[in-house]
């Protein structure tokens, strides 16, 4: 389950979904871009979508900014998928 939170620009994480408008595709769930870095540059938040070293979004915000977020929640620990393992030798 994902959730649609409104947080401080200074409380956004890796791995979050912040919307970029609708920019030239008209499909508003193209419009949401994963965070792969946050950073403090100047005392403003600076927050990179898409790839670091090719094509990616920049976005500033003051630190007590408010904007929506799409946040997954993290894997827990003990619910890994159950290995199967074959006890024979098929021919």
């Amino acid at each position: 389950m994902t959730n649609k939170i409104t947080v401080a620009a200074s409380e956004v994480r890796l791995n979050d979904h912040v919307y970029n408008g609708t920019g030239s595709n008209s499909h508003p769930t193209f419009a949401w871009e994963t965070v792969t870095e946050v950073r403090v540059e100047d005392g403003l938040i600076f927050l990179i979508t898409g790839d670091i070293n090719g094509l990616h979004g920049e976005f500033w915000f003051e630190a007590d900014e408010q904007l929506v977020v799409i946040r997954y929640p993290a894997p827990s620990a003990g619910t890994a998928p159950a290995i199967k393992v074959s006890a024979g030798h098929k021919h």
